[in-house]
């Protein structure tokens, strides 16, 4: 058995594999088993996608993806009035939605992703007047 440390879009995992062949001709690794928990290091990112620093890294006048997914439903429109925890977007992430609601009271001033778009975590949704 050898222990290796294998990273898969910036998640580090430590694997354990049983080796089928000689060390000297090309080796066929399987898996035997996964250790499903990150080791307690933080993983190193090898994607170049930004990651926001706060929770909302463009301003408190703009609301921005809290996940990655797609853009199900817009519940608001330019021009309307919110409240505080009143649902804005709708995200569909693996096969769940969640509501992403309003940080703040105010006015809808641009809406800035349409229904079927894909979004990044931290990506701007729309924007407050």
């Amino acid at each position: 058995m050898k222990r290796l440390r294998i990273t898969v879009n910036g998640i580090t995992y430590e694997v354990e594999v049983e080796v089928l062949a000689d060390d000297d001709e090309p080796a066929l690794h399987a898996p035997t088993s996964v250790n499903a928990v990150p080791p307690p290091q933080s993983p190193t990112r090898t994607d170049s996608a930004p990651r926001p620093t706060s929770p909302n890294p463009t301003g408190p006048g703009v609301l921005v993806s809290p996940i990655a997914g797609i853009v199900a439903e817009i519940k608001v429109n330019v021009g309307d009035q919110v409240k505080e925890n009143d649902p804005l977007v709708v995200i569909e992430a693996m096969k769940m939605n969640s509501n992403v609601s309003s940080p703040i009271a105010g006015t809808i001033r641009a809406i800035n992703v349409k229904v079927g778009d894909s979004v990044r975590q931290g990506q701007p949704l729309l924007e407050f007047a």
